[in-house]
């Protein structure tokens, strides 16, 4: 215990400290555990998390394909990369670990589904040429979860559960410790309930920033770290990078509609606030044909990409849900009513033939498109009524939502950050690219979940807790956050949130200018000038944590929007989840009435894969710096050359600087 602020602040020791209770968080427990690594584990909300409580109708894991296509790992590694903006040893890393990594879960009880014969069965994902996804169902990431926490439980891993972190605490040489606030150890001297943590090394797992925005496929309360990140000094990584894709709302069940939920081809449609249904996607499509194709697509062409409006692709379909609830409309699927006809009825006899083979091959050849879901999926009807949503009796409503965070802390090879100490994995490091095959993110937390393991216990730094003496940082992290608090007026949390919801949602969503998006810059500076000026407002103890998260999703915010406006200003184009709308564009999507000029976009440029942009911050300012991509050459191990730097340990590379 320790008298600090005026407060009693219990202190608590451990050698490694892991942020997070997600898959990547859990892999990263469990393997330092085995390596002789004194872990502990905190979290603000376990089994609540995006690992927990997200999926969608087949949930992905993206590992090499070892059943009939047997797979080559460089070949894995450049379709990994291919979108871009994405280290290559990174890519490798992820392919060559990905057998490990799905072996160890199956050995753990994972539940993958297997022929005859014991192979695994594949089926193809977005983005993904070979078919090197497979799946235990709608939940597979929480099934992931549930077998790996099992184990850090077997392995009596300790665990901090309602525990919110808040302050990084640093020295000289690097992370020391966590403040963090524990609503269970609030007492007299202590109202808000601040903890401390002294650790040798610290694992950033704790997700992507699902609160951002309005429009959100992640579950409550996602918050991420990247905000607490930035303010630790750590170097984010492809922020301007997300995810974008149909969903259902938050305010019911969050859930992705990729899969079997679109491959039967449910009618889609909106409607105005006078209660008139309105058919849209026939203002978009030429044919019934070519509509009802392009629904099926969203299954596998889940996320939306700017270069998929054009030529009447899958994307329009996204392009034309945002625009109705742009409009202030509510948008549906009704699975009891097939599309309904642009030039000809619907038939599934005129599919193209992609379409067509799938469905035969599936034998899905059912009238309505209930029906076909009951044949193929019926756990993505029983996933729905679990949350009395009754999808055989009811339409469901809709919309294009944030689903993922592809960039985040920018990592070496080994999940270090520029910070000595300070690791990264899951959602909240900044390994993928601009686009990646769907399940490759639950791949990489697996595969770098270990490497940061692996790292942490060849030193044998974090063996024994930590003996470190925390009492100034931990003073000087305790007096910053009591200086926000103490003001009475204070930004509300509540106003907070509306305002960095509204301005991500509105202005940095699938279609972007450059106009708009330096505007929302401003106004995120602005917003967060005045929260460092006039501080929080909170009503209760208990509002603490929750006005804290806010205050650093404020600052995330802005970074995003900062790296956003940078790389528009530098003539980046569409690329992504993002559209970057120009009138003097050179890609002009086109609907059935004609083009669209208000959705003219830039190309990407073949030179921005190259490269990745880094933010930072530096006192009150965002620093934006582009670095180029990690190169791998491909180089071939050669057995007796490479042997000694495995037993010597030389392959963790300790002395060299991370990044």
């Amino acid at each position: 215990m320790l008298r600090i602020g005026g407060f009693d602040v219990p202190v608590y020791r451990t050698g490694a400290l892991v942020i997070g209770s997600g898959a990547a968080g859990l892999r990263a427990a469990v393997e330092m555990k085995r390596r002789g690594v004194y872990v502990t584990i905190i979290s603000q909300s376990a089994w609540g998390g995006t690992s927990a409580c997200s999926g969608s109708d087949k949930q992905t894991l993206h590992t090499a394909n070892t059943k009939d296509q047997g797979d080559n790992f460089q070949a894995m590694a450049e379709a990994i990369r291919a979108g871009g903006a994405m280290d290559e040893d990174t890519a490798y890393i992820e392919a060559v670990g990905s057998v490990r990594a799905m072996a160890s879960l199956q050995y753990l009880g994972l539940p993958l589904p297997q022929d005859h014969l014991g192979g695994t069965l594949r089926y193809q994902t977005d983005h993904d040429e070979v078919g090197r996804a497979t799946s235990c169902g709608p939940r597979t990431s929480r099934l992931m979860v549930k077998v790996l926490a099992e184990e850090a439980i077997r392995l009596d891993i300790p665990f901090f559960n309602h525990t919110t972190a808040i302050k990084v605490l640093k020295d000289a040489q690097g992370v020391t410790g966590l403040l963090a606030i524990r609503p269970k150890e609030a007492s007299d001297a202590n109202p808000y309930g601040l903890t401390l943590s002294a650790c040798s090394a610290m694992v950033f797992a704790a997700g992507g920033p699902g609160e951002m925005y309005r429009d959100s496929v992640f579950p409550n309360g996602c918050f991420g770290t990247l905000g607490l990140a930035l303010e630790s000094g750590l170097e984010l990584t492809n922020i301007t990078e997300s995810q974008f894709g149909i969903g259902t709302r938050r305010e019911g069940f969050p859930w992705n509609l990729s899969g079997t939920y679109v491959q039967v081809i449910p009618h889609i449609y909106s409607v105005d606030t006078e209660g008139t249904e309105h058919h849209f996607l026939a203002d978009y499509y030429r044919t019934t044909q070519e509509m009802a194709s392009n629904i099926f697509r969203k299954g596998y062409q889940w996320p939306f990409h700017a270069s998929r409006m054009l030529d009447f692709q899958s994307s329009l379909v996204d392009l034309a849900i945002f625009r109705e609830s742009q409009k202030g409309r509510r948008v549906y699927m009704d699975f009891n009513r097939n599309p309904v006809a642009i030039d000809a009825p619907f038939s599934l006899d005129r599919l193209d033939p992609d379409v067509g083979a799938y469905l035969r091959n599936a034998g899905a050849d059912h009238a309505l498109p209930i029906d076909r879901l009951r044949h193929m999926n019926p756990l993505a009807i029983e996933l729905y009524k679990r949350y009395k949503v009754d999808i055989t009796a009811d339409p469901l409503e809709f919309a294009v939502n944030n689903q993922h965070m592809n960039g985040g802390i920018a990592v070496d090879t080994w999940g270090r950050t520029n910070v000595s100490g300070i690791y990264a994995v899951g959602e909240a490091s900044g390994t993928h690219g601009v686009t990646r095959p769907g399940g490759s993110a639950l791949n990489a937390g697996q595969v770098f979940g270990t490497r940061v393991a692996e790292h942490i216990g060849a030193s044998s730094v974090a063996a024994a807790p930590s003996s470190a003496n925390i009492s100034t940082v931990g003073e000087a992290a305790v007096s910053e956050v009591m200086r926000l608090l103490t003001r009475e007026s204070g930004q509300s949390w509540k106003d907070i949130r509306t305002e960095v919801q509204a301005r991500m949602s509105d202005h940095a969503g699938i279609l972007c200018t450059a106009h708009d998006v330096t505007m929302a810059m401003e106004g995120a500076r602005t917003l967060n000038a005045q929260i460092r000026a006039h501080g929080l407002q909170v009503s209760r103890t208990g509002e603490v944590a929750r006005a804290i998260q806010w205050q650093q999703m404020a600052v995330a915010s802005e970074a995003v929007l900062s790296a956003l406006d940078h790389y528009i200003a530098q003539g980046g184009g569409s690329r992504g989840a993002r559209a970057i709308c120009d009138p003097t564009g050179d890609s002009l999507p086109q609907s059935v009435h004609g083009s669209l000029p208000e959705v003219r976009f830039r190309a990407e440029r073949d030179t921005d894969k190259q490269s990745q942009l880094r933010v930072r911050l530096e006192g009150t300012y965002m620093i934006v710096t582009k670095v180029p991509n990690r190169p791998y050459d491909g180089d071939q191990s050669f057995f007796e050359r490479d042997w000694p730097a495995w037993l010597t340990g030389g392959i963790y590379d300790q002395d060299t600087a991370p990044l």
